[in-house]
């Protein structure tokens, strides 16, 4: 019995030390994640960025730099949120840690948006801190040269919904006035609010650009930034940050924009046989024309997400009208498919443009190298198509049509049961000021050797470095008076060329990819009670 008592004891001993060490280990690698992130974003914060901004892109000693075009060192962006998503990192890494040096760093990014909001209550996609004259400048050379990029071409002066530039800005905005409540950020916030609600047309929908101007003629001397505008979720992106405003802020004065703003979905939605849904409407609500490359036609890529949210728009309201059409749109979406011997074995399934009327696959190309001598054309040919746009997608119409099965048999009490627009939305969260925090039950732990993977790519000047990016020649005039083509590499078909040299980078979204696994990691430790975290 002594014999068993002892051996007994031997093993729980070697029992606890196992435990006790993967207990330190663990703590020691979220030490180490800890102090990384805090590291890096010192760097990104103290010696990035710019009056509290971002950019996409910077040579690793910062000679050059880039948003989606190269920019001024005076310069942040704003296109896809580049700016905005730092302070969103920020505050995650806040909510995580608890360290105030990030909250401070999201307030500069909250500063420097505020900064730049135009008189208007909205944002350009970029901000140039030394003002327009400069701004102007940059439009007017390394803009008015970027082939391919129809909307850097010409200086508007105004805000533009495209690619997120200013809902995401506002949105962070909501997000850190949220945070602590902090009066600074109200007015600017209002004034977000007030600009979106004033550019919204009528009839529900929103331009690309507002206030309207008329002076960047293309085809037919029509200006596709006042049209009403689907294409890079410029309405839906609109809609759900003015349905966290009134989750939120509680304001009823939303319901009707966010209801309008729904209904636009319907209204747009073409007659059968062709039930789908364009990109971009002129004023009389006609499929129409946008960039270069962007014929009138019908797509069905949109044709899946404006499907996708008219089911979103029943389960908020209970209102099948949302649901009526469904079926027209899954219809005109089986009568598009390629032909069997256009969808390069399967890899396919539909056209990006179709025609209006004729039900024909549209395709783009495009041929030179710049403004002096490119151009862009359309035609039924598939050869040869523009690449940096692309000619052809794939649908999943049966991953579709179960989904319109699921939504339609529920009833609207059923549907609308988790609808952030009816009556007792904060039911679950302590107060509306928990929207945006983290749900930590769900986050999932990364593995650890991803996490000691991260860690250890950091540099001795806590940069996390990168190559082969996306990048573009600068602007120049040749001897002859032509400007160079300041669009980012691509081939003549317009497909991406990278830097395949050893150049070292250091890239905003490699930050925080990077810094979104960390957070992840220690995120998950919060619902660990075993760490003492």
């Amino acid at each position: 019995m002594k014999y068993m008592n002892a051996i007994k004891t031997v093993f729980l001993f070697f029992t606890i030390s196992i435990a006790t060490t993967a207990f330190g280990q663990k703590k020691d690698l979220a030490a180490e994640a800890r102090e990384t992130m805090l590291n890096a974003t010192k760097f990104m914060v103290e010696k990035v960025s710019f009056n509290g901004g971002y950019l996409r892109l910077y040579l690793s000693d910062f000679s050059r730099r880039w948003a989606e075009q190269e920019a001024y060192p005076t310069q942040i962006q704003l296109t896809y949120g580049k700016t905005p998503s730092m302070g969103h990192m920020f505050l995650d890494a806040y909510h995580s840690t608890g360290d105030e040096y990030y909250y401070t760093a999201a307030e500069k990014v909250a500063q420097a948006l505020i900064w730049g909001q135009l008189p208007v209550g909205g944002w350009d996609y970029i901000i140039d801190f030394s003002g327009s004259s400069s701004l102007k400048e940059w439009y007017n050379t390394i803009g008015k040269n970027a082939w391919g990029w129809d909307e850097y071409n010409h200086y508007y002066g105004t805000p533009t919904f495209k690619n997120g530039s200013t809902v995401e800005a506002a949105r962070l905005l909501l997000r850190i006035y949220l945070q602590k409540l902090d009066p600074k950020i109200k007015p600017a916030l209002d004034k977000a609010i007030a600009f979106i609600l004033e550019s919204q047309y009528p009839l529900g929908g929103w331009p690309q650009r507002y206030p309207l101007k008329h002076d960047f003629p293309f085809e037919k001397n029509r200006d596709y930034t006042s049209f009403y505008t689907f294409n890079d979720d410029v309405s839906w992106e609109n809609l759900e940050f003015l349905i966290q405003c009134y989750t939120t802020l509680g304001e009823d004065r939303l319901l009707d924009p966010i209801r309008r703003g729904m209904n636009f979905s319907l209204i747009t939605q073409q007659g059968n046989p062709q039930g789908g849904w364009a990109e971009q409407y002129d004023m009389e609500l006609k499929p129409s024309n946008g960039r270069k490359y962007e014929p009138a036609s019908l797509m069905p890529g949109q044709t899946y997400r404006q499907v996708m949210l008219l089911i979103k728009f029943y389960k908020y309201t209970g209102d099948r009208k949302f649901l009526a059409r469904i079926p027209d749109a899954i219809q005109w979406l089986e009568s598009s498919r390629l032909p069997a011997d256009k969808t390069d074995g399967g890899k396919y399934t539909h056209p990006v443009f179709v025609e209006v009327g004729t039900n024909r696959p549209l395709y783009a190309h495009r041929k030179g190298s710049g403004f002096a001598d490119g151009v862009y054309w359309i035609d039924y040919n598939d050869d040869n198509p523009l690449l940096h746009y692309g000619a052809k997608n794939k649908i999943d119409i049966d991953f579709l049509k179960e989904e319109f099965r699921k939504v339609n048999v529920l009833t609207p009490e059923e549907a609308t049961r988790n609808s952030p627009l009816k009556v007792g939305r904060y039911e679950g969260l302590n107060s509306p000021q928990d929207y945006f925090l983290p749900d930590y039950a769900s986050v999932k732990a990364p593995d650890e050797k991803a996490v000691a993977t991260v860690i250890g790519s950091l540099d001795g000047q806590h940069r996390w470095l990168s190559k082969n990016e996306w990048i573009s020649r600068p602007y120049t005039i040749s001897a002859t008076g032509v400007e160079a083509n300041t669009a980012p590499f691509s081939t003549e078909g317009g497909a991406q060329i990278r830097d395949s040299s050893n150049q070292q980078y250091i890239s905003t979204q490699v930050y925080l990819t990077n810094m979104k696994l960390l957070n992840n990691y220690i995120s998950s430790l919060k619902k660990d009670k075993t760490t003492g975290l």
